[in-house]
């Protein structure tokens, strides 16, 4: 049986906007706020089972403001838009590492999908007409 990775560092880069994470098994992981928060582990995200997970959007500027580890297998990810639930374990993080340029692909898609008008509202250089 193979163990999951751990964490031998977390380090939060407030300047840079990421979690640095470095696990036993020589991987590293830079994971920007959004991306963790949009995310979230919680049922606020996730839903309370499959096909429920809710979009969030909104969150390109949202920070992190506290890491508190939760026994020795996760940490609460304390945000400044309120939003503090949803366990992030060691698993989990490695998860969003690992998969992190497929997921954030994903959730541009959707994004994208659900706010079609977004993009025909705003004129060149992104600015709103």
């Amino acid at each position: 049986m193979t163990s999951e990775p751990v964490p031998t560092e977390i380090r939060l880069r407030r300047s840079s906007r990421v979690l640095a994470v470095s696990f036993d098994d020589g991987s590293h992981f830079e994971l920007p706020f959004e991306y963790l928060r949009v995310h979230s582990p919680s049922a606020e995200v996730k839903g309370h089972g499959p096909g429920q997970e809710v979009l969030v959007t909104g969150k390109e500027k949202v920070a992190i403001s506290a890491v508190e580890p939760v026994g020795q297998y996760a940490v609460k990810l304390v945000f400044d838009d309120g939003h503090d639930t949803g366990l992030y374990t060691w698993k989990y993080l490695h998860e969003l590492g690992r998969e992190q340029a497929h997921k954030w692909a994903r959730y541009l898609e959707r994004k994208a999908r659900a706010q079609p008008d977004a993009r025909v509202a705003q004129g060149a250089h992104g600015v709103p007409k």
